[in-house]
């Protein structure tokens, strides 16, 4: 498998159901074009949740609203030759709220 990408949930279904038949990690993960490590992980994360979907990952918090953000770009495009640095000190200024 030369590109990265996510396992669709079908797809992880079928993966542990080949196991669940008796099939070997390696030979499934031959099957599907797959490491066999991704497989083995699969097939260990199902036998301890006992699911085989994937788990969302939440990523980094948004520390501004889309109210806010949209003041932030009329503030800058209001004086254009304003630093990124007074934007953000104005802003903090406005709404007491740290950017960067």
């Amino acid at each position: 498998m030369s590109s990265r990408h996510h396992i669709d949930d079908f797809m992880r279904g079928r993966i542990v159901g080949k196991i669940e038949e008796g099939r070997k990690i390696t030979d499934v993960a031959k099957e599907f074009d797959i490491a066999h490590s991704v497989v083995s992980r699969l097939w260990k994360s199902f036998k301890i949740t006992g699911m085989c979907s994937r788990r969302h990952g939440g990523g980094r918090v948004r520390s501004t609203t889309p109210a806010e953000d949209r003041y932030i770009v009329q503030s800058a495009k209001r004086k254009r030759r304003t630093t990124a640095q007074q934007v953000a000190n104005q802003f903090l200024a406005a709404s007491g709220k740290q950017i960067s």
